[in-house]
C-alpha cells in the first residue's frame, strides 16, 4: 500500500513506454512514465500533484498529502461554492475533508501554487484542442 500520487494520465505515458511504443514528441503529454513505481523499482512515485479539474473549472489542487479547494461542493448535484478563502485538507489525517486547516498548514500554498502556475503556463503554450477540430488531430494544422 502507498499514498504516492499515480495520475491516470500517467497510464498513457507508462503503458505506451511498457508496450515498446514512443510517446508522441509532436505534442504535450500530461503523463509520466510510472512503470519503476508499478514495479516496486522505486518507493516514490514521478508525480508529486496535480491541478484538480471539473469540466472546464479549476476547483483545486492536489499535492502530497494534501488538498486544497478553490471552489467547494459539498454533495454533487450541489452548485460549487466560490471560496473566498482556500481551504486546506491533510488527506493523511482528515480523509472526509471535514477540517480545514489552512491557517495552520499556509507553507503548502507554496508548492501547490507552484504546481497551478507551470500547468498555468502549460496552458498558455500548449492551449486545449478546442471542440470540434477534427479527427485526426495532427499538431500545428488548425
Amino acid at each position: 500500500m502507498s499514498n504516492e500520487i499515480l495520475h491516470i494520465t500517467d497510464m498513457f505515458t507508462t503503458l505506451a513506454i511498457a508496450g515498446g511504443a514512443e510517446v508522441p514528441s509532436d505534442r504535450p503529454i500530461d503523463g509520466v512514465d510510472q512503470m519503476d513505481f508499478l514495479l516496486g523499482e522505486k518507493d516514490k512515485s514521478n508525480r508529486e500533484g496535480f491541478p484538480v479539474y471539473v469540466a472546464n473549472r479549476l476547483y483545486g489542487v492536489k499535492w502530497r498529502d494534501w488538498k486544497m479547494h478553490f471552489l467547494w461542493q459539498l454533495n454533487m448535484y450541489d452548485p460549487p461554492q466560490v471560496l473566498e478563502e482556500p481551504r486546506v485538507f491533510n488527506l493523511l489525517a482528515d480523509l472526509k475533508e471535514q477540517r480545514d486547516v489552512a491557517a495552520k498548514a499556509a507553507w503548502v500554498a507554496r508548492p501547490m501554487g507552484k504546481i497551478i502556475s507551470d500547468w498555468q503556463h502549460s496552458l498558455k503554450l500548449h492551449p486545449p484542442i478546442a471542440m470540434g477540430t477534427p479527427d485526426p488531430y495532427v499538431p500545428g494544422a488548425q
